[in-house]
C-alpha cells in the first residue's frame, strides 16, 4: 500500500521531481525504478538555521499500486428557484459561503451587496488610485468578493476549532483556486485570481436558483415582535424574508449605526491598530534566508515577530511578501492602508501591517459614542491621517529609523503604494501611547531581525482596519437565542471571524441553522 512519509530536503530537492524521487528511494531502500509516483500532501519552509530546508509530507505509491489522486468536486447543490428563502448581506468570503450553504440544504440564498462585481469594482480601484476618489460603496473593502477579493487573499486560519478548514480550500479549488493552496502551510492564491473565483461562485449561486442583487444598499430592517421580516434597501425597495444573515463586513460602519439606533445590542470591540512598514523584498530574503541571493527554488521570504512593548502587544499582521501596499478608504475624508500579493508574489518589495493591540481604555475620549467608541477612535485617526496628507488619497510616510529618532525624513523613496506619499511625522497621526510603543517596537524589531531596523523601511500611516471595532453579540456555539429571531451577525463584521477562511466557515455555519429553521430539523 501507499507509504506516507514526512521528510526534509533542500529547497531543490523540493522543487525537482527526478531530485525528489532518488532522495525517497535512498530513505526507503528501494530502487529509483520502484517509485511509481509522489503526491505532497504537505508543504512547509524551515528557514531557522542558516541553510534553509523544505519540510514536507508525502504519500509513495511503489510499481503495482494504483495512483489515486485527490478528487475535488461540488457538492451535491439543489434547484431553490422556488425553495423557502434567506436574505444574506454582503457578497464577500462569508456571504457567499453561506449563500452555497444554503443552496445545498434547500434553501434560496438572496445576497444584497452595496457595492459592484469584480469587474465593476476595477474602475473604482483605478479612481481611488490614480483620481483619489472614493467610492463609498464600491472600493477595496466593498464589492463583489469583499475586502480579500483585491487586497491579497491570504488564506491562512488557526480556526480549525471553528469548522472544517479543508472544506473550505476544496471549494476554492473546485472553482478554480490552485490545488497547491491543499499543500502549503500557509495558502495563498493571489488578487489576480481570486476574482474570477469569486465570479465563478456567483454564476454558482444563479445556475442553482439563487440571486445575487448589486449596487444595493440596505438601510433598513423589517422587525415585528422582534423577529426580522425583511430588508429595506436605498432605493426604497423592501425585500421579504424570515431569516438574513448579516456578512456586512468589518468596515460597515453605517450597519453598525443602523443597529445601535435600533436598539440591537452591540459591543465596542478592542482591535489592532498601527502602520504599514515596507522594505525591499530582497533585504527580507536575506534576513530570513540567511542569504545574499534568494535563489529560484525558495519563494520570496514572509516574516512573523511578536514583541510586548509597555505591556501591549505589537506584532506583523497580513503580511504580504513581493506585494504592493493599497488604498482602503471607504469613506472621502480618510486614509487607510491595507496590503496585497499577485499570486506569483513577484513585486520588489514586501510590506506588513505592524499594529498595536489596544483595550478598552484606549476608547474613553470617545465614550459618549458608547459601543461605536472604538469606531470612532477608528475613524478619528483616519481622518487626521487625512488631513496631514492634504486632504487626498496620499498617506503620511516616514522613513523607520527616522520615526523612532522623530525626524521627518528628509526624501522618501519610491513606494508601492500608488496615490503616493507625504513626508510627516508620524507621531502627529497617533495618540501618544501609540507612538511610544512603536517608536520602541521597532527597536526591539531590529533586534530579533538583524537589519530589519532601516531607514530603507518605509512606513505608512495608518493600518487601521485590521479587524471589526464592534462585536454583535450571539450565542457563539449553538447560534440559539438571537437577539432579533432570524437575524444572524455573521463573519468579521459581527467580531467573529477574522480572514477568508474563517469568515467562509461562519458563513456555512450561520447557513446552516436558517436551513434548521426554515425546515424545523437540527443537522
Amino acid at each position: 500500500m501507499p507509504q506516507e512519509i514526512q521528510l526534509q530536503v533542500l529547497p531543490q530537492v523540493a522543487a525537482t521531481n527526478d531530485l525528489l524521487v532518488e532522495h525517497i528511494s535512498k530513505l526507503t531502500h528501494t530502487s529509483v525504478k520502484d517509485i511509481q509516483h509522489v503526491s505532497i500532501l504537505k508543504r512547509s519552509i524551515d528557514a531557522r538555521q542558516k541553510q534553509v530546508k523544505i519540510n514536507l509530507k508525502v504519500l509513495v505509491f511503489f510499481q503495482g499500486e494504483e495512483v489515486v489522486n485527490r478528487s475535488i468536486s461540488f457538492p451535491e447543490y439543489k434547484n431553490v428557484k422556488d425553495a423557502p428563502r434567506a436574505i444574506v448581506v454582503g457578497a464577500g468570503p462569508a456571504g457567499y459561503f453561506a449563500a452555497l450553504q444554503l443552496i445545498e440544504l434547500g434553501v434560496k440564498p438572496i445576497v444584497i451587496e452595496r457595492g459592484k462585481d469584480v469587474r465593476g469594482r476595477r474602475r473604482d480601484l483605478k479612481a481611488i488610485n490614480l483620481e483619489h476618489i472614493v467610492n463609498p460603496d464600491s472600493n477595496y473593502c466593498f464589492g463583489e468578493g469583499g475586502a480579500g477579493t483585491y487586497s491579497d487573499g491570504k488564506l491562512y486560519t488557526r480556526s480549525k476549532k471553528r469548522g472544517d478548514v479543508n472544506r473550505i480550500l476544496e471549494l476554492l479549488v473546485a472553482f478554480g483556486a490552485p490545488q497547491d493552496i491543499l499543500v502549503e502551510a500557509h495558502p495563498h492564491i493571489g488578487t489576480n485570481k481570486l476574482p474570477k473565483i469569486m465570479q465563478d461562485m456567483r454564476e454558482k449561486i444563479i445556475e442553482f436558483g439563487g440571486e445575487v442583487l448589486f449596487d444595493k444598499r440596505v438601510v433598513d430592517f423589517v422587525i415585528k415582535d422582534n423577529a426580522i421580516k425583511g430588508a429595506i434597501l436605498h432605493t426604497g425597495e423592501t425585500i421579504e424574508a424570515n431569516q438574513v444573515i448579516l456578512a456586512t463586513g468589518h468596515s460597515a460602519r453605517d450597519i453598525y449605526e443602523l443597529l445601535n439606533n435600533k436598539k440591537v445590542l452591540i459591543e465596542a470591540k478592542p482591535f489592532a491598530l498601527g502602520v504599514r512598514a515596507e522594505h525591499p523584498q530582497s533585504l527580507i530574503d536575506s534576513i530570513q534566508y540567511s542569504c545574499d541571493y534568494r535563489g529560484e527554488f525558495l519563494p520570496p521570504a514572509p516574516y512573523s515577530i511578536v514583541k510586548q512593548v509597555n505591556g501591549r502587544g505589537m506584532y506583523s499582521f497580513c503580511m504580504c511578501p513581493g506585494g504592493v501596499i493599497a488604498p482602503c478608504a471607504t469613506d472621502v475624508e480618510e486614509v487607510v492602508t491595507n496590503g496585497w500579493s499577485p499570486s506569483k508574489r513577484d513585486q520588489a518589495t514586501a510590506n506588513s501591517g505592524i499594529v498595536v493591540e489596544l483595550k478598552m481604555e484606549d476608547f474613553k475620549p470617545f465614550e459618549k459614542h458608547g459601543a461605536l467608541a472604538g469606531m470612532y477612535f477608528q475613524k478619528s485617526i483616519e481622518n487626521t491621517a487625512w488631513q496631514l496628507a492634504g486632504k487626498t488619497q496620499q498617506v503620511p510616510a516616514q522613513r523607520m529609523v527616522d520615526f523612532s529618532d522623530k525626524k521627518v525624513s528628509d526624501s522618501l523613496p519610491k513606494t508601492s503604494y500608488v496615490p503616493g506619499v507625504v513626508s510627516s511625522e508620524l507621531g502627529d497621526v497617533f495618540p501618544d501611547f501609540l507612538t511610544d510603543i512603536m517608536r520602541k517596537g521597532f527597536e526591539e524589531f531590529g533586534k530579533s531581525m538583524k537589519g530589519y531596523f532601516t531607514n530603507e523601511a518605509i512606513l505608512h500611516a495608518p493600518e487601521s482596519r485590521t479587524s471589526s471595532p464592534v462585536r454583535i453579540p450571539r450565542d457563539n456555539e449553538t447560534l440559539e437565542h438571537l437577539q432579533i429571531k432570524g437575524l444572524y451577525p455573521c463573519g468579521e463584521g459581527a467580531g467573529y471571524a477574522g480572514g477568508i477562511v474563517s469568515a467562509a466557515i461562519d458563513g456555512e455555519k450561520c447557513a446552516i441553522k436558517c436551513a434548521e429553521q426554515i425546515f424545523g430539523y437540527r443537522n
